[in-house]
């Protein structure tokens, strides 16, 4: 499971993979169906998560039923437990949304919940994050997961989500971190090769690996940068049960 799945990832376009890749993994899930661990997500139990990775595939990271991995279980928690989002009605922004969230966020916001993408096709609105084509101070919420690695100037596109957020609104700005963590953001656009990208930044479609200097990244942009250690204020019992990584820092922008 853990060889087919890397397969599928680091070769198989993800919009693809998004329209079909969901059944097939929820018949899978049939055969891991226990109590250990729980999606918060989709409140699914299983024996283990299923894993999920690239190069060298993680365990007990995806969920069969939603497709949650570990970070969307965590951010479903930390804006269930530290944020009004379950609470209030919010206009959210969902910038390259997850099939995790989609429906359960709609369920909740309504049509104040916007999903926008320059290609995949669970988006309702065709954007570019460089230039996102709504006014400012349009949103309560943006969220923004692992998507800046991706694209050609994060700066541009965090001053973007800062124009469009409210004056105290928040955004969840999570990217890749990995070791060996340098102390500098390493990033070069000019490097086409797929190889190349995924030996240099870990993976063949980013552009730059973030290193420790990531909060003031996020301050270039005019955002207040948050380093909250949530996940280390669940007892380890209910970091094992959801499947989460202990010490995974949650990355917030908050619009003066």
């Amino acid at each position: 499971m853990k060889k087919v799945i890397s397969w599928l990832i680091r070769f198989v376009p993800r919009k693809y993979l998004q329209r079909v890749g969901g059944f097939g993994l929820k018949v899978v899930g049939l055969f891991y169906r226990g109590s250990a661990v729980t999606c918060p997500v989709c409140n699914t139990s299983y024996r283990t998560f299923l894993p999920y990775g690239r190069i060298k595939p993680r365990p007990n990271a995806l969920c069969p039923q939603c497709l949650s991995l570990e970070r969307h279980r965590l951010i479903w928690l930390y804006l269930q437990e530290k944020t009004t989002f379950f609470t209030a009605p919010l206009r959210v922004l969902h910038i390259a949304p997850e099939a995790c969230f989609i429906p359960r966020f709609e369920k909740l916001h309504g049509d104040r919940y916007i999903t926008g993408d320059i290609e995949s096709p669970l988006a309702k609105v065709k954007m570019d994050i460089h230039a996102i084509p709504f006014p400012e101070n349009s949103f309560d919420a943006v969220l923004c997961n692992h998507v800046l690695e991706h694209v050609q100037d994060d700066i541009q596109a965090m001053r973007e989500i800062c124009r469009v957020l409210k004056p105290g609104g928040f955004s969840i700005l999570q990217v890749p971190l990995f070791g060996p963590l340098g102390d500098v953001t390493v990033e070069d656009t000019t490097i086409t090769d797929p190889r190349e990208r995924e030996r240099l930044f870990g993976q063949d479609d980013h552009v730059r690996k973030y290193g420790r200097d990531y909060p003031r990244r996020i301050e270039r942009a005019g955002l207040r940068a948050i380093e909250d250690d949530f996940v280390n204020t669940l007892s380890r019992e209910k970091q094992k049960a959801y499947g989460l990584v202990p010490g995974e820092i949650l990355y917030t922008g908050i619009k003066p």
